[in-house]
C-alpha cells in the first residue's frame, strides 16, 4: 500500500501540471510562481530546521566511533575513526560527506541455516548510495548551462567529461544511465527484501519515485520528445535574473518536469532529504572525541538540593539500629 500510495502521489502530480499548463494554460504559474514559490519554501524550511537543530542541547561529547581512543602515548589511537582534535573531526567529515564512510563499513544480520546469526558485508547498499548521490550532484552543476552566460568553463568539463562516450545524438550522459539504475537498485531493495518492505513507510518510496520521474521526463526531453533548449534557457536566465518571462512553445513536457522539480525543493525541508544539511550539524559525527582529554561539563545541569547518606542516617538512626542494619556512625 505505501508503494501503490507514493506512486499515485507522483501521478497526480503529473496530472496537476498536464491539467494546469496543458489544458488551463497557466504557464506563468507553473513556469514562475511555482518555481519561486518553492525555493522560497526550501529557503524557510532549511533556516529554520537548522535554527531548531543548534537550539538543541549537545552537553557532552557524543561522537559514535570505531577506532581506538587517544588516551596513553604508547598506545596508537585512530585519528579518523575516533578523531581527539578538530583537525581529525573534519577529516572525517570529509570522508563521511563525500564517500560515506560510514555506510561503507556497514554490516547486514543474517540468520544462517534459521538459528546461527551472522554477520556480513554490505557493500551493495554504498556502492548504489554513492553512484546515485554524484550523479545527481553532477546532474545538478550541468544543469548551471541554463542559467549562466557564458557557461562556466567547470560545466563545460563536466558535461564533456560525462559525455565521454558519445554514443548517439545527442550525447549520451553516463550519469543518466547510472542514477536510473541506482534509484531501481534502491526501490527493489526495499520491495524484495521482507524486513525492509516491512518497515519502509510512504515517506520512504516517494522522494524515491519522485526524483526517479524527475529523471525520466528530462531524459524524454532530452532524447524523445525535443523541447526548445533556447526558450528554457531564456525562461531559466529570467528566473535567475528576477525578470521571468514564459516564452510561448517551451512544451507540456518541461512543465511537467519543472513541477515534479519544484515539488521535490519544497519537500526537501520537511522530509527525510533534509539530511543533507543536517550531516553537517550531527554531534554523533563533527565532534572531536577529546573527552580523556578535556572535562566537559554540563552548562544545563543546574545545582540540585540532594539528600546525602550522611543526613539519611541522622534521620532514620535510631529505626535502623531497631532494624538491625548496620550504621557509619553510632
Amino acid at each position: 500500500m505505501n508503494i501503490l500510495f507514493s506512486l499515485a502521489a507522483v501521478l497526480i502530480l503529473i496530472a496537476c501540471a498536464v491539467i494546469g499548463a496543458g489544458e488551463m494554460k497557466l504557464d506563468m504559474l507553473f513556469g514562475v510562481i511555482i518555481p519561486y514559490a518553492s525555493i522560497i519554501i526550501f529557503i524557510a524550511g532549511i533556516i529554520l530546521k537548522v535554527i531548531s537543530w543548534a537550539k538543541s542541547p549537545v552537553p557532552f561529547r557524543i561522537p559514535t566511533t570505531a577506532g581506538q581512543q587517544k588516551s596513553l602515548s604508547w598506545i596508537k589511537n585512530s585519528k579518523l575513526e575516533n578523531p581527539s582534535t578538530a583537525l581529525g573531526a573534519a577529516g572525517r567529515m570529509f570522508l563521511e560527506i563525500l564517500f560515506f564512510r560510514s555506510l561503507f563499513r556497514n554490516t547486514k544480520t543474517e540468520l544462517y541455516k534459521g538459528t546461527k546469526l551472522t554477520y556480513g558485508s554490505n557493500k551493495y547498499l554504498w556502492f548504489g548510495a554513492i553512484i546515485f548521490h554524484w550523479s545527481l550532484l553532477i546532474i545538478f552543476l550541468r544543469h548551471f548551462r541554463l542559467f549562466m552566460e557564458p557557461i562556466p568553463i567547470l560545466v563545460l568539463w563536466l558535461q564533456s567529461l560525462d559525455g565521454f562516450f558519445q554514443i548517439g545524438l545527442p550525447a549520451l550522459y553516463i550519469t543518466n544511465v547510472l542514477i536510473i539504475a541506482a534509484l531501481l537498485y534502491l526501490i527493489f531493495r526495499r520491495i524484495i527484501d521482507p524486513k525492509l518492505r516491512y518497515i519502509s513507510l510512504a515517506s520512504d518510496y516517494f522522494p524515491l519515485f519522485l526524483i526517479l520521474s524527475i529523471i525520466l521526463t528530462g531524459i524524454l526531453m532530452r532524447y524523445f520528445y525535443r523541447v526548445d533548449i533556447i526558450k528554457i534557457k531564456e525562461l531559466a536566465i529570467g528566473l535567475f535574473t528576477f525578470h521571468a518571462e514564459v516564452p510561448q512553445g517551451i512544451g507540456i513536457l518541461f512543465f511537467i518536469h519543472l513541477f515534479l522539480i519544484c515539488t521535490l525543493i519544497s519537500y526537501i525541508p520537511f522530509s527525510k532529504l533534509v539530511h543533507m544539511p543536517g550531516i553537517f550539524l550531527t554531534p554523533t559525527r563533527n565532534l572531536a572525541n577529546n573527552s580523556r582529554i578535556k572535562r566537559h561539563i554540563n552548562p544545563w545541569d543546574h545545582p540540585v538540593k540532594v539528600h546525602t547518606y550522611e543526613e539519611y542516617e541522622d534521620e532514620f538512626r535510631d529505626k535502623m539500629k531497631a532494624a538491625g542494619i548496620p550504621v557509619d556512625r553510632g
